[in-house]
């Protein structure tokens, strides 16, 4: 019996498909007690959904022709990464759901690796892999995200030596990247909030995940090499910027319940302010701005408060431990 689903979003990802899928198709079951050359090991079975976002530079078509096994998901739009992943959530039938971006190299445990993490880990809602930056493989692209009191979001140990996270640990939330979701979870806290369209979405569902008390980790044996900005073009552009602003101020009120807004103002209003400043210097200023008010606006919207999680006594102590875990963060990140 398969236990999971990989689910590839594309949006006019061909440059990178034919590798992704490639790799994939190599994947094998891990097996530590095993020393035989990995070709003699068997072959780790899992479906795969692939939901292209309206490409239209015949990613459909090479899909159809070159692997008839993968089920495509082809909506008429760019509906955004939140949209296309829920898709394919709905659209799977197994137990677990691996999210993978198209502009990525899997290693062969890749798959494997994460299963087994998971299934040991039963509280846990989310596990992501270790990703490597293509072209510095020996360098960190992303070992789980963190969130912090300054209202950052940012990727544990992005440009370190890989060698400094090899070990199991537990983070704020899985980039959604490449990572393991509990399927069955999703019924409870929610899928990917479509409002984020882009950027965040995988802090916003980690963070509700904390909320209900699962946890999220990181699994440095499951490796997957990432090229980065495929579908965005570049790390700051103009887009990426004004989405992202705009969807750091929803995800606070979103998440946070009145009380504890108040209680990071001191830390939220800096935060920004050192971000603004920031995006002014790389010419994105006025940009940044928008993004921000027109996550307040959203935030305080009929949607944005019908989006909102609701506040629970019952949830009190995960609202205390998520906030430690913020200004810790916090200091980690301003230490460096």
């Amino acid at each position: 019996m398969k236990k999971t689903t990989v689910i590839i979003p594309n949006y006019n990802g061909m440059k990178y498909l034919p590798d992704c899928l490639a790799f994939l198709k190599r994947s094998r079951t891990y097996d530590p007690t095993r020393q035989t050359n990995e070709l003699l090991l068997p072959g780790h079975e899992f479906d795969t959904i692939v939901v292209d976002n309206g490409s239209n530079d015949g990613s459909v078509a090479f899909l159809k022709r070159e692997y008839p096994k993968v089920k495509v998901i082809a909506l008429e739009e760019n509906t955004g990464f939140s949209h296309a992943v829920n898709e394919g959530i709905l659209a799977a039938q197994t137990p677990y759901v691996i999210l993978l971006n198209n502009d990525t190299k899997v290693d062969t445990y890749f798959v494997s690796r994460l299963e087994q993490a998971i299934e040991s880990r039963k509280r846990y809602f989310s596990i992501g892999a270790k990703m490597l930056d293509m072209n510095q493989p020996e360098v960190i692209d992303d070992a789980g995200d963190l969130y912090c009191a300054l209202g950052w979001a940012f990727a544990l140990g992005k440009g370190m030596e890989s060698s400094r996270y090899d070990k199991e640990c537990d983070v704020f939330a899985a980039c959604a990247g490449a990572a393991i979701y509990r399927r069955e979870i999703f019924k409870r806290i929610g899928l990917f909030d479509t409002a984020h369209f882009a950027y965040l979405e995988d802090i916003d569902i980690g963070y509700r995940a904390r909320l209900y008390g699962y946890r999220n980790g990181f699994c440095p044996g499951a490796l997957v090499y990432h090229a980065g900005s495929a579908s965005s073009g570049s790390r700051y552009n103009a887009f990426k910027v004004k989405l992202t602003s705009k969807n750091s101020v929803y995800l606070i009120f979103k998440n946070m319940p009145f009380l504890q807004r108040l209680l990071n103002l001191p830390f939220l209003l800096p935060g920004f302010l050192i971000k603004f400043a920031f995006f002014v210097k790389k010419g994105y200023g006025f940009l940044y701005l928008k993004g921000l008010f027109a996550g307040l606006f959203f935030s305080f919207s009929e949607e944005g408060r019908q989006k909102r999680v609701p506040f629970s006594l019952k949830r009190f102590r995960f609202y205390c431990k998520i906030q430690l875990e913020l200004w810790w963060n916090m200091l980690r990140r301003i230490i460096g």
